[in-house]
């Protein structure tokens, strides 16, 4: 990663805390480490891209419409699911023995670490050799790296220079000998155990007992209360397949070290739909999400060489899909040349279906696992309940495939985020050159649509813009500001991503005319008051 890149990287998080975008959580007490608030500006962004990307999915959703080589349209629909489901959900769905990351703790120091987030370097010293490790950004790897080798060999600062390197800094997972590695936070060598399965998801207990027959798990993705609800749905709502369920709602996963800003975290909040389809369609459905989620994203203004749709390679596929893509985006703190996931698109077969029918499937096998009971009957882990779906029209009973575009809300807010900051010159209002901080956000996301600006606080210009901000107000987020000279006031609302800004002056009062200036390209088109609203309610719907 160049410095460059990390410099925009911090300067991104310096302004969300100052604009009120993002806060660490419980900052007043510390900070809670993986968890964060989002601010006044913040909240509207997200909720504008989940307002976005329910418009797409589902209240403007065309079903009439058909896609190339389909032949029928489909329907969309939605649900809101509980966060706290019955916990044979996710015995049954596999989270409950396969959702886990590989941990090592430190006897000494008594931390936890994923394994493949311990990072090193084989340090020497004569005939001295010990692999330093560090969990860490990684601009600082190499500054941390060798202050343990320092620390390890009892070497002073102006020492440094008799550490030399072998090889380059590889993950922990490079490394057969616990023996000669040297903690993050120990003392002596030694002192990591060999990995071990650290299961991800939130463990409570439900009632006044806390015993295992309350146990309950906070859910770790919203896909399932989709599954389960399947029946339901059908049932209720009278769709026929091919059709989806969308929901947007809060997961919650117990990363170890979380990181990277809001890019990974225990509480974040996913927008996944489950497309239903007959399994003889279901390769063209998935090439049909692949691209149509990719197109969103483009049109949102995530575009160029920074947001790629990478195809998962056969090893890299889980044991129930025959196809999965991810968007993926550059975020500036990644090394120059990587990518971070904003959504999958998964082909999931009948995997979760069948699975809460009749019980997990077997990832090497494929066939479903039997116990049996003391009777030596067959004991299945499902809910025995048919989910499979009976054409109305042909009546072909089969369980359906399922289509997953799952996307993080968090992480796609701050992609746009990154995308959107732009640094650049322009002059203030002395006609001076100057940098500028400047959010240059599709008007959809912006959280705030315009800024209303009387000129002066006086000679009825106030009066007059606050008529113009509160019929604006009634379908729009808009801003009211009174405070500076306005070139300070626009800078302001470039900082903050706002599209537009009106100013109120003398001649609006004589004639009903307004200045209309666009944050981008900062031109000013004097317009009358209804079209400059009508300009930018167009702008908002675009």
């Amino acid at each position: 990663m160049s410095n460059d890149d990390l410099g925009v990287m911090q300067k991104i998080v310096s302004l969300c805390k100052r604009r009120g975008f993002l806060f660490q959580s419980s900052e007043i007490y510390g900070g809670m480490n993986g968890c964060w608030d989002y601010g006044p500006l913040g909240v509207e962004l997200k909720r504008n891209v989940k307002e976005a990307w329910w418009a797409d999915m589902v209240t403007h959703h065309d079903d009439i419409s058909t896609p190339e080589g389909a032949s029928e349209a489909f329907e969309m629909t939605g649900l809101d699911c509980s966060i706290l489901m019955h916990p044979q959900v996710w015995k049954c769905s596999g989270h409950h023995d396969l959702f886990h990351d590989m941990m090592v703790d430190c006897k000494e120091s008594k931390r936890r670490y994923r394994h493949d987030q311990v990072r090193g370097r084989w340090a020497l010293r004569g005939d001295d050799r010990i692999f330093v490790t560090a969990v860490c950004e990684p601009d600082e790897e190499h500054e941390v790296l060798t202050a343990r080798a320092q620390k390890y060999f009892g070497l002073r600062a102006k020492d440094r220079d008799q550490i030399s390197w072998d090889g380059v800094v590889v993950s922990l997972e490079s490394v057969s000998d616990f023996s000669e590695v040297f903690g993050p936070d120990a003392k002596e060598p030694g002192t990591l155990t060999e990995p071990r399965e650290f299961n991800l998801m939130f463990k409570t207990h439900m009632g006044a007992l806390l015993d295992e027959a309350s146990v309950a798990y906070l859910r770790p993705e919203t896909a399932q209360g989709i599954f389960v609800n399947f029946k339901n749905v059908v049932d209720s709502s009278r769709v026929r397949i091919p059709f989806g369920i969308a929901q947007i709602g809060k997961s919650f996963r117990n990363e170890i070290t979380p990181r990277n800003f809001t890019f990974r975290v225990r509480e974040f909040e996913q927008m996944e739909v489950e497309f239903f389809c007959h399994p003889d369609s279901s390769h063209h459905w998935y090439g049909y999400w692949r691209d149509r989620r990719m197109k969103w994203y483009q049109e949102l203004g995530l575009s160029g060489d920074n947001l790629i749709l990478r195809e998962h390679d056969a090893d890299e596929l889980s044991h129930y899909s025959t196809g999965t893509a991810d968007i993926e985006y550059a975020f500036p703190f990644l090394p120059k040349g990587e990518f971070g996931e904003l959504e999958g698109i998964a082909h999931r077969g009948d995997f979760d279906l069948r699975s809460h029918m009749e019980g997990k499937l077997n990832p090497a096998s494929r066939p479903l696992e039997v116990e049996l009971g003391e009777d030596g009957k067959p004991v299945h882990r499902g809910s025995g309940k048919d989910l499979s779906y009976r054409d109305p029209v042909t009546n072909e009973k089969y369980i359906p495939h399922v289509i997953e575009p799952s996307a993080g809300a968090d992480r796609a807010a701050l992609a746009f985020l990154c995308e959107a900051y732009t640094e650049d010159m322009a002059p203030d209002e002395n006609g001076k050159m100057q940098g500028r901080v400047v959010l240059k956000f599709h008007p959809r996301i912006a959280p705030i649509k315009a800024a209303v600006f009387p000129l002066v606080k006086k000679d009825g210009m106030p009066e007059c813009a606050q008529e113009i901000y509160r019929d604006l107000k009634r379908d729009l987020p808009v801003f009211y500001d009174n405070k500076g000279a306005v070139g300070r006031r626009y800078r302001r609302m470039d900082e903050a991503g706002t599209p537009y800004c009106l100013t109120i002056d003398g001649q609006t009062l004589e004639d009903g005319t307004v200045t209309l200036r666009e944050r981008d390209s900062m031109e000013q088109t004097r317009l009358p008051v209804d079209e400059a609203a009508q300009a930018i309610r167009e702008a908002v719907r675009s």
